[in-house]
């Protein structure tokens, strides 16, 4: 008999763009996340969310294959990334998802866990977390939601464009997790282990908080060239990479 896990994955950035990765992602729901005993998405499913009510196709093959896996006992947890903080309960309840809060603690087999997208962690960014602070209002997004969808549709070309180009001239230390404000997160939630995306620097770090004990903290992979999850169970918590040559794994 199989052990039993808990997949966890964020960053798929899916788009009509990349048929590729959507089509992996169909058979990882066809899957390993058949055979788990949930699925958490942290944030980033879409390359870009304009409204629940974009009539983009992609959207609703996503849902219906999300629904069928939570339709088979799997239940999938959704935390909004930065690319898809627009998404509401509409799409959540069509695609059979629950959605978290920003900073979610869940217990994984004995095992207190915080759960996050990430992107609040990478504080050196300023220009980018002035920017959050604005999506994150609630006013702010139900204007935007409230705009026709052709302007929405246009909102969302240029947000893709300004990210490309920020990218291309921010350096990689800014656009990664500060250091020190991960330890100070995990006091602040009192757990010893952290999970989140945004980076798109799978990895698993050990640290020390402040009382002396030990902390880990485990960053998801994107999806842009293999399929990156994590797998949390009784016995081990591991990072796995399927990639067009061969699987890979790292264990925690």
């Amino acid at each position: 008999m199989a052990e039993r896990s808990t997949l966890l994955i964020a960053d798929l950035h899916l788009s009509p763009d990349r048929p590729d990765i959507t089509q992996a992602f169909l058979h990882f729901l066809a899957g390993p996340a058949r055979d788990a005993d949930a699925l958490y998405i942290l944030g980033d499913l879409f390359e870009v969310w304009i409204g629940d009510d974009n009539p983009e196709p992609l959207l609703q093959l996503v849902a219906t294959a999300i629904r069928q896996l939570s339709d088979q006992s799997v239940p999938v947890y959704f935390c909004h990334g930065n690319r898809d903080f627009l998404l509401k309960q509409g799409y959540a309840r069509l695609a059979g998802m629950q959605l978290l809060a920003p900073h979610t603690v869940v217990d994984f087999y004995g095992t207190t866990t915080l759960l996050m997208h990430g992107d609040s962690l990478c504080t050196l960014d300023l220009g980018y977390q002035k920017f959050r602070r604005w999506w994150d209002q609630p006013w702010w997004q139900w204007l935007i939601l409230h705009t026709p969808l052709w302007y929405r549709q246009h909102l969302g070309r240029k947000a893709r464009r300004v990210s490309a180009n920020d990218k291309m001239a921010k350096s990689s230390m800014i656009m990664d997790v500060t250091p020190d404000e991960v330890p100070k997160v995990l006091t602040s939630y009192q757990v010893r282990h952290l999970i989140h995306g945004h980076t798109h620097r799978p990895a698993v770090h050990e640290l020390q908080l402040a009382d002396g004990q030990k902390a880990w903290r485990y960053v998801l992979g994107d999806w842009y060239s293999q399929s990156a999850y994590l797998t949390v169970s009784p016995s081990g918590w591991q990072l796995h990479f399927a990639s067009l040559t061969s699987p890979q794994s790292v264990a925690g």
